[in-house]
């Protein structure tokens, strides 16, 4: 699939990705994959659902889905590099992906952020109705450990 906005378009066709980018961003630039392995994620790109945010070709921005294409998706490592923020495209980015045909009639999609919760409110996002029916494994230092993927 294509989304095209005047200059600017997402697309997830895997062979557009620039993963040195994605790569750089997430160990450098994120708060969430500090010091993530380059091999981490070309694995969660190769078993995820990814879309590439487009100008004029270059890559400016990055999500994927980690999906099963039938009830459930979780939207991890969404970013639009820091020179084209401010301009919409982190809420065109997210409005693409779900409106994906293979993320069509999802029973569930979840999605952990710091600070940005305005953005995936515009999108529909809402915080946990049921919290205490959730649990999870964290393991934030997994990246700095000596025994890290």
């Amino acid at each position: 699939m294509k989304w095209q906005q005047d200059e600017f378009a997402v697309t997830d066709n895997r062979k557009d990705l620039d993963i040195e980018m994605i790569h750089d961003f997430l160990c450098k630039v994120s708060y969430w994959a500090k010091h993530i392995p380059r091999s981490t994620v070309e694995k969660s790109v190769n078993h995820s659902l990814c879309f590439g945010l487009y100008h004029n070709g270059k890559q400016i921005g990055f999500a994927r889905a980690i999906t099963d294409c039938a009830t459930f998706a979780y939207l991890a490592d969404v970013f639009v590099v820091p020179d084209y923020r401010g301009r919409g495209l982190g809420k065109w980015l997210i409005s693409c992906i779900l409106l994906h045909p293979e993320l069509q009639g999802l029973r569930r999609w979840m999605l952990a952020t710091l600070d940005a919760h305005g953005l995936y409110e515009q999108n529909g996002f809402v915080k946990l109705q049921n919290p205490e029916w959730f649990l999870e494994i964290h393991n934030p230092h997994i990246y700095t450990q000596s025994n890290a993927p």
